[in-house]
């Protein structure tokens, strides 16, 4: 008998009730980044563009974190589906251990030599100078971000997500209001432009963590203790790193890509680089509802395929790939709606506005290959722990056919912006065929747990 997707009333439930608090959380990170353009935007359009690019360090940070918060909802959520809390202990130090490491570099970096980053992103000295002074401040940042994520990410496995939602919600929130006060220079402070969202993002970091530990002690959460943070299992550590690595190579992949093509347009002049920060603001914010589902499918599926059922977690991948595709063609036709209101309300040059329209456009199409492949990837795939298909599938699609063609696209045979900016976006339609071969073979319907 075929299976009717939206049959099963109590399977609707549990993914509602994760993907809401989550998808929310990734709206309320988005919009960050919506209201540095938007604020920034309203000032000069150098200040927006600059600080875009400037993030683009933080954004490859996180891609190194995503391997560990990755790790954490994959064996985490088979673990907590099994029962198994003191082996989620190990889990959340070892990350913790990790996420340090990383978030130490990211943070001397930025702190010690922005304008050797920014010159990575940008030519214009205007966009060196102004972004330099952002990474500066919000260095400082980047070491809090690594220990409030392993907060959230185990709070998100074990059922917990709503607080995590308010966590994050209420650091965005006051990073905002502070952005306004800081950035226009309200209450009699002096206006900051670009220094001010550094500093503003500072502050909401700090509170973050800083509420996210004070909520793992309180009943039926988890908090690492000093016994977690070294404690040592080869078993798990083994686990860890099998799940880990390709995580982390995906992310770097991805992450390194991505940001490639952000200095692509950026070195194509300050109204690309400009359009593509805007673009890059609307793409964020449409893809949180594709990244809450695939983080709240990957739960789901990981909790049965953990507590040993498979055929059940085998169904609900089944379910939750389905829907990716309806939320692909949804996102499409919401950037379509929203273009006009976006190009009219952001101060830009008319030629930057030009450049916008065409993004919006492309960008709509490439939602659908996006959405689809962060649902089965991110979350079908990797509930089993079936994480190396995505470094392949990237190796190919981006490095060996998007990055290529969108760099001699833009510094070899000059072509027109909008052109280099749709060969950013095929390695997502790229995938597709492969993705739907792949899902067939069914490696991802894995019990990891020992």
């Amino acid at each position: 008998m075929k299976d009717k997707l939206f049959a099963d009333k109590d399977f609707l439930r549990r993914l509602f009730n994760l993907t809401l608090p989550i998808a929310f959380q990734a709206l309320m990170l988005a919009l960050v980044a919506a209201c540095d353009a938007v604020m920034l935007g309203r000032i000069e359009q150098n200040s927006m563009a600059a600080v875009s690019l400037a993030t683009q360090v933080q954004f490859i940070q996180n891609m190194m974190l995503c391997a560990v918060t990755g790790s954490i909802s994959i064996l985490g959520a088979q673990y907590w589906g099994k029962g198994d809390k003191k082996t989620l202990h190990k889990i959340f130090g070892m990350s913790i251990r990790i996420a340090f490491v990383i978030s130490l570099f990211f943070c001397v970096a930025c702190v010690a030599f922005p304008r050797q980053l920014m010159m990575i992103f940008a030519s214009d000295e205007a966009l060196i100078s102004i972004g330099a002074s952002y990474l500066k401040i919000a260095g400082w940042s980047y070491l809090l971000t690594g220990f409030s994520q392993c907060f959230l990410g185990i709070m998100r496995v074990t059922e917990h997500a709503d607080r995590c939602a308010i966590i994050s919600s209420g650091a965005v929130v006051i990073n905002i209001i502070l952005n306004g006060i800081l950035i226009f220079g309200l209450m009699g402070l002096p206006a900051l432009g670009a220094k001010g969202a550094a500093i503003a993002t500072l502050i909401s970091r700090i509170i973050e963590l800083i509420w996210a530990v004070i909520s793992s002690f309180q009943k039926d959460f988890i908090h690492p203790s000093l016994r977690d943070l070294v404690v040592r299992d080869a078993l798990l550590l083994k686990d860890y790193v099998r799940c880990g690595l390709p995580l982390a190579g995906a992310a770097m992949f991805w992450g390194v890509g991505f940001t490639s093509y952000t200095a692509f347009m950026g070195h194509l002049g300050t109204d690309s680089a400009a359009a593509n920060s805007v673009a890059a603001v609307v793409r964020d914010l449409m893809c949180c509802v594709c990244d809450g589902v695939s983080a709240a499918g990957g739960i789901i599926i990981g909790n049965e395929l953990g507590a040993g059922n498979l055929e059940r977690g085998k169904l609900y991948g089944q379910r939750i790939s389905k829907m990716s595709v309806l939320i692909g063609f949804f996102s499409t036709a919401i950037i379509l709606l929203v273009t006009p209101l976006v190009v009219n309300f952001i101060i830009l040059t008319p030629r930057a506005k030009q450049y916008l329209i065409g993004m919006m456009v492309i960008m709509s199409f490439y939602m659908i290959g996006r959405c689809i492949n962060t649902v089965v990837i991110n979350g079908v795939f990797g509930a089993g722990g079936d994480t190396l298909f995505d470094i392949y599938s990237l190796a190919v699609c981006m490095w060996c056919i998007a990055v290529p063609i969108a760099f001699l696209g833009a510094f070899v045979f000059h072509w027109p912006v909008l052109a280099v900016y749709a060969c950013t976006c095929l390695d997502e339609v790229g995938k597709l065929p492969w993705v739907f071969y792949h899902y067939k073979k069914y490696k991802w319907v894995k019990d990891l747990t020992r």
